[in-house]
């Protein structure tokens, strides 16, 4: 198996179809169905739902609880380990975006609709009615914030993470197709483009289009409870249909604008939303007691972490733990094509380190501040001031915790206006995200598609959330979201196989090339050191590099490439239209050489060129003769070098090809 082998494609594949049919037509068709069946028999839907979550709490909630303990370990251990060093994308990539745009994008996507409907109704709810034991007591209120944390702790990011890292690495690193399929490439090689490469990403878009489903159904309830509080409108079934279809529309300008000019601007207005309600709270709230409970939730979480982790109350049997644990866990894994997809597309060039640390610790850290706020402040409402039509008024109805809170606060009115426009730009984010992540599965990982594409797969997730609203409203939600999430988890399992297969290989290869005994450089024709300084200090323009990879380059590849051929070997040297230059030596099964010299552009330091004004940018650029292998860039220059250095410097990193094979086999 070759999975550096980047350059082969799938055998018919077209570069200008925008669509994988059967991807499309398979999944398009078992979403209509199911809307329909909902529509047309929405009781004998309901049932079904029923017998399936039945069936799942009882049969199948341990492999939920044992799959999600396994990822977190295994994102934790790929962070400590050395291939934590690894990034995802070439040696040389920079991430596209800042720590604060990519924090804000990931977390808007990641839960933020979730954050705004349980933020006070899950710990009110634990609070009165914990898994075991006596409710509304001190012990209960710790108990319950123990399990808030848990239920929205490292490990729905640590799901996120397997499917994020998986993409990125064989996406940017391997260049492969940015589709779950591509993470099998080392299990099952070129088959990713057949049936079974289908079947992968039909079950990703199902599980994407479920979870976020689910997201916009819970959204539309408390949309529409914070109108009912706002401005006495009725909270019917029928209005959350109406309130999905005007996001859903809002949704589609959105999904339209694509990812910088619409999800990015999107995402930023809700973190600076989220921070203003989170400090309304904290000055509103018992501010003292939330900061001491913050440090003591904080404490209990990381005591408690692990036996709540593989907890299934089997000395205890209860169903607590089918309409919460499990539905969790399915809602993450059902959200992790989505999210995964999402947080690949916007962390190139990071380390997997530094993009498991950001996405366990950054996000969770916000989380359990938002939770800690709002659910102690709720809790504290109950349990000291005696508020206790707020407990009531949450287990008569979740969707209106939120708003049941506000007016037991000052500034009640305007909290709950902000509080319904961050639902509403949370809701327009994981539509507009989810169709975008939907529409490049359904493409083979085309980035470019129509827009009609992805504006087709945002009214499909409106119609899916309004079939289940229709169905059964929350219990239709959460079986739909555990039940999509079954199959996606044993596609999550071999990917984490494939990725440390792949990792490995990884690391060996730079273990054998840093142990490699190489050829010294080559010293006939040593460079006059005046000559060599001048190299150090001169900038060339472009067409000073395209020259001399023509005059100097080429002619020592093409004589290295001749004496290659001689023993029988695959060579080849090409040039790019761009003035690069390559040599490519086939191994056959095994991975292929692949050295090249390119122009690369940079901007002259200040104290080389003094005019440096913003419109003089594109003149001032200077370029090097980098050497790139099939990792990416190497970051140094040959710009002057003799033809023998040039042949010599092929044959060094040759002879460490050789040695990685050789380490491998």
């Amino acid at each position: 198996m070759n999975i550096d082998d980047t350059k082969k494609e799938a055998p018919s594949r077209a570069p200008r179809i925008k669509v994988n049919p059967p991807v499309f037509i398979s999944a398009a068709a078992l979403t209509l169905l199911l809307v329909l069946f909902a529509i047309i028999a929405p009781e004998a839907m309901g049932d079904f739902f029923n017998t399936i979550q039945g069936w799942i709490a009882e049969s199948a909630g341990w492999f939920y609880i044992l799959a999600v303990a396994l990822f977190l370990i295994f994102v934790v251990l790929l962070a400590v380990s050395d291939y934590g060093r690894i990034k995802l994308g070439p040696d040389h990539s920079e991430p596209d975006y800042s720590y604060t745009t990519w924090f804000a994008m990931l977390f808007s996507a990641g839960m933020g609709i979730g954050l705004m409907f349980f933020g006070v109704a899950e710990p009110i709810m634990h609070y009165v009615s914990p898994p075991v034991g006596e409710g509304s007591t001190v012990e209960a209120a710790r108990e319950a914030m123990k399990i808030t944390f848990f239920h929205w702790g490292v490990h729905a990011w640590a799901i996120y993470a397997v499917v994020a890292l998986s993409l990125a690495y064989f996406a940017f690193r391997h260049n492969l197709p940015l589709t779950i399929r591509s993470a099998f490439y080392p299990l099952i090689g070129e088959r990713i483009y057949g049936p079974t490469g289908h079947a992968i990403d039909t079950f990703a878009v199902l599980g994407t289009i479920f979870g976020v489903a689910t997201s916009l159904g819970f959204g539309a309830m408390q949309v529409g409870s914070g109108l009912n509080y706002l401005f006495d409108l009725p909270n019917t079934v029928w209005m959350h249909v109406v309130i999905i279809a005007v996001i859903t529309g809002i949704a589609t300008v959105s999904v339209a604008l694509g990812l910088d000019s619409g999800i990015r601007r999107i995402s930023e207005l809700n973190m600076i939303l989220a921070l203003t309600l989170l400090l309304f709270v904290l000055i509103a709230g018992p501010t003292a007691f939330l900061l001491q409970a913050f440090v003591q939730n904080i404490g209990a979480y990381l005591t408690e972490v692990v036996y709540k982790t593989f907890n299934l109350y089997a000395y205890e049997p209860t169903g607590w733990i089918g309409g919460w644990t499990l539905f969790y866990w399915g809602w993450w894994i059902a959200w992790a094509p989505f999210v995964g997809m999402f947080i690949a597309r916007v962390s190139r060039g990071r380390t997997i380190r530094e993009f498991i640390a950001g996405a366990l610790l950054v996000p969770v850290g916000f989380t359990f501040m938002w939770m800690t706020f709002f659910g102690n402040t709720a809790i504290h409402l109950v349990l000291v001031d005696g508020m206790v039509q707020l407990a009531e008024a949450v287990a008569a109805d979740t969707s209106v915790a939120l708003f049941q809170f506000f007016e037991l606060l000052p500034f009640s009115t305007l909290a709950s206006l902000l509080a319904t426009i961050l639902v509403v730009t949370f809701f327009v984010t994981s539509s507009d995200s989810g169709s975008l992540v939907v529409d490049m599965l359904t493409s083979g990982g085309a980035e470019d598609s129509p827009t009609w594409q992805r504006v087709f797969w945002a009214i499909v997730e409106g119609l899916v959330a309004a079939a289940l609203l229709l169905a059964g409203g929350l219990g239709a939600l959460q079986t739909a979201t555990i039940a999509s999430a079954l199959p996606f988890t044993i596609i999550m399992l071999l990917m984490c196989w494939g990725l440390l297969r792949a990792l490995r290989i990884e690391v060996v290869k730079r273990a054998s090339l840093s142990q490699a005994t190489l050829m010294p450089l080559g010293t006939q024709n040593p460079v006059h050191w005046q000559r060599r300084l001048r190299t150090l200090l001169y900038h060339p323009k472009h067409s000073q590099i395209v020259r001399y990879i023509d005059e100097v380059v080429v002619p020592a590849l093409n004589e290295v490439s001749s004496e290659i051929a001689k023993y029988g070997m695959e060579v080849k040297v090409v040039q790019g239209e761009d003035g690069r230059a390559w040599i490519e030596v086939a191994h056959g099964e095994e991975t292929d050489f692949f050295y090249s010299v390119r122009p690369r552009a940079y901007i002259p330091p200040s104290f080389a060129l003094r005019d440096t004004r913003p419109d003089r940018g594109e003149k001032l650029k200077y370029y090097r003769a980098e050497v790139h292998l099939r990792e990416g860039g190497q970051n140094y220059d040959v710009m002057g070098w003799s033809k023998e250095h040039i042949i010599s410097d092929v044959l060094t990193h040759y002879e460490k090809h050789m040695h990685f094979l050789q380490a491998v086999r």
